[in-house]
């Protein structure tokens, strides 16, 4: 059974919550999953996984949002992370980056190299949470043969991505799923997952599971 850790935590979600129906959905897939929110001391070497999950908000906190957060979530990224980070990928681990993953980190700015883009503040933004219509490409196991479908989600919008990336889920013209390879490993970012809401839509489960097989290469993906 493939092993992954989910790095968790962070402020205005509920993290504790999401991370739970994460693993729950990827245990459909035949994953098993620890959660943990000590991102440093779980990446201060190489965890014995095949997939490691970011669903957290943790980055430097250098402007004036969340200001009263900021002494417990607060974080900086050690250089044993990152090396630990881009060791799993050479190794041929696989890397699943939900939601907030794409603000985490931003004092490495390979991170957004390896994601395939990146919240940008002050350009970045998202409507009120609400139903969003979600549209699917074609041509990746992550997707084809899913039809489109509605969820209750935050959309983040205007993302800083890189022009290599070839969404393969959009909700209207914002990208909001992509799948590629990075220094020998497999990446999927996913832009929804704000809370439970969004991990109740059978379809979005479905791409979850995909994402997870794909990323562990089971059943010949």
């Amino acid at each position: 059974m493939p092993r992954n850790l989910i790095l968790s935590g962070g402020v205005a979600h509920d993290f504790p919550a999401t991370s739970a129906a994460l693993a729950h959905v990827l245990a459909e897939a035949g994953v098993e999953s620890e959660i943990t929110e000590d991102i440093a001391g779980a990446l201060a070497g190489p965890p014995p996984v095949d997939l490691i999950t970011v669903n957290a908000f943790r980055w430097t906190m250098s402007g004036d949002d969340f200001a009263d957060e900021r002494d417990r979530w607060r974080f900086e990224t050690p250089e044993s992370v990152r090396r630990t980070l881009l060791g799993h990928l050479a190794g041929g681990g696989g890397l699943l980056a939900v939601h907030t993953a794409s603000i985490c980190f931003d004092d490495w700015p390979e991170w957004a190299e390896i994601l395939g883009g990146a919240w940008k503040w002050g350009t970045s933004h998202h409507p009120p949470i609400g139903p969003a219509r979600v549209r699917l490409g074609t041509g990746h196991p992550i997707v084809d043969g899913l039809p489109g479908f509605e969820v209750t989600d935050e959309v983040y919008t205007d993302l800083d991505v890189l022009p290599d990336v070839q969404p393969l889920a959009y909700a209207g013209d914002q990208p909001l799923l992509w799948a590629r390879t990075v220094a020998g490993g497999r990446v999927v970012y996913d832009a929804l997952g704000h809370d439970t809401r969004s991990y109740a839509n059978p379809v979005r489960r479905a791409l979850l599971r995909r994402a997870a097989r794909w990323l562990t290469y089971a059943s010949g993906m």
